[in-house]
């Protein structure tokens, strides 16, 4: 079997990493196609902004169930199958909202597939990050995959005067569509191409992580999706309110998106070069997001400024790095892992924007600032006692496979 050069296989891994950075992107961007639009899609289907924030709960709350079974379902058919589900979900569900959509009943289902569409797409771009990179280049490979989500924020902007400008806001879900058919049409094609699974491993034979750390890390993306999700949906609105204009507001999330996405890709990079503690640089991440949170409750335009973008840039850094460290954690199943992560971070994205947008219109939004960096400070604790967990459960049940990239490393 001829061994790839050094050349052959850095562009082998550009190419999946690219690859998975689109795949996340396609199954993120259906909210924000759907917010960027919302004027249009509202006058169209004649309904509320209720209705319109139960769709976006929906996708979410889809997406968190999907990923479940998703990282299951990975584990033992491998990522074709993924592409292959995600290709088909994605592909009808963006065809349902461009054709069929007519009101409330049928919006929430369509963006229900749509949401299943993101957990097949997330789970499946994780196992490649997790199985088909080198070691030494997985960081970076789930840095530039979960950088998509910033991503997928910008190009729902994009949108408005673009696509959906020009041919109405149906056509730019028909442009989701064609790009899961060609994700279906890949994944067929990929028919004889290896499937990624744990080599020479039965079902029943499969060395998978302990759920106690797993579950509470699941939970601690949960509490910091909920702050971040509500900074994304919110500040914008509370800019306006001390003072920013619209359009100086909308810079204000341009510029946190793209800083963070360069603070995902380095600390990526960075945790390539790291022989595990991963986590406790996600708590700090978290730590940081709760402070910058507490000054942008200062009602005064140049703090909205400075720590509306560092919450975005730091605050909003760790998505990357933490499926990194539970996908290497993971063992033989290491889209399981990343799963129930995902599942976690989909919750709180359902949950945070919802809850605390109703508690800042009912207390206003400067105590509700200081609540959501309270659920920063819970994210960042809960997820140190998952690496101690962890950390325990590597001294007493060593992998068949040595950490050595990932995780903690066992001596």
């Amino acid at each position: 079997m001829r061994i790839p050069g050094p050349g052959e296989q850095t562009r082998q891994s550009l190419r999946l990493m690219g690859g998975a950075s689109a795949l996340t992107t396609l199954g993120s961007i259906p909210p924000f196609l759907l917010g960027a639009q919302a004027v249009w899609v509202r006058d169209d289907l004649a309904v509320g902004l209720g209705v319109f924030g139960v769709a976006v709960s929906v996708f979410f709350a889809a997406a968190a169930l999907g990923s479940l079974g998703a990282g299951v379902l990975l584990d033992r058919l491998g990522r074709r199958a993924g592409l292959a589900t995600a290709g088909v979900l994605v592909a009808g569900g963006g065809a349902a909202m461009a054709l069929l959509v007519s009101g409330p009943l049928s919006l929430l289902a369509c963006m229900a597939v749509l949401g299943l569409g993101n957990a097949s797409c997330q789970t499946a771009a994780n196992l490649s990050m997790a199985r088909a990179l080198p070691p030494g280049r997985r960081g970076l490979g789930f840095g530039v995959k979960q950088s998509a989500i910033p991503l997928a924020i910008m190009l729902g902007g994009l949108a408005v005067p673009t696509l959906g400008g020009q041919l109405g806001w149906r056509s730019t879900f028909v442009a989701t569509a064609l790009a899961g058919t060609l994700v279906l049409g890949r994944a067929v094609a990929r028919s004889g191409a290896s499937a990624f699974r744990p080599p020479g491993a039965a079902a029943a034979e499969l060395d998978r992580p302990p759920w106690a750390p797993l579950l509470l890390a699941g939970l601690g993306i949960t509490f910091a999706s909920a702050a971040a999700n509500f900074l994304g949906a919110f500040v914008a609105s509370w800019g306006y309110e001390v003072g920013l204009s619209a359009t100086t507001a909308g810079l204000l999330m341009a510029a946190g998106s793209a800083g963070s996405i360069a603070v995902r890709v380095l600390s990526g990079h960075r945790a390539d070069a790291r022989q595990g503690r991963n986590l406790p640089v996600v708590a700090v991440q978290m730590y940081a997001g709760a402070a910058c949170l507490v000054g942008l409750a200062i009602a005064h335009e140049s703090t909205v400024l400075v720590f509306g973008f560092l919450a975005f840039a730091v605050g909003w850094a760790w998505p990357g790095l933490l499926l990194f460290a539970v996908a290497r954690v993971g063992r033989d199943t290491p889209a399981r892992a990343s799963g129930v992560v995902q599942a976690g971070a989909f919750t709180g994205g359902a949950v945070g924007p919802m809850g605390f947008g109703a508690l800042a219109g009912q207390v206003g939004f400067q105590p509700t600032w200081l609540l959501a960096a309270c659920s920063f400070v819970v994210a960042g604790t809960l997820v140190l006692l998952a690496r101690r967990g962890f950390r325990a459960d590597l001294l007493a049940r060593p992998p068949r496979e040595p950490l050595a990239h990932g995780g903690s490393r066992v001596r």
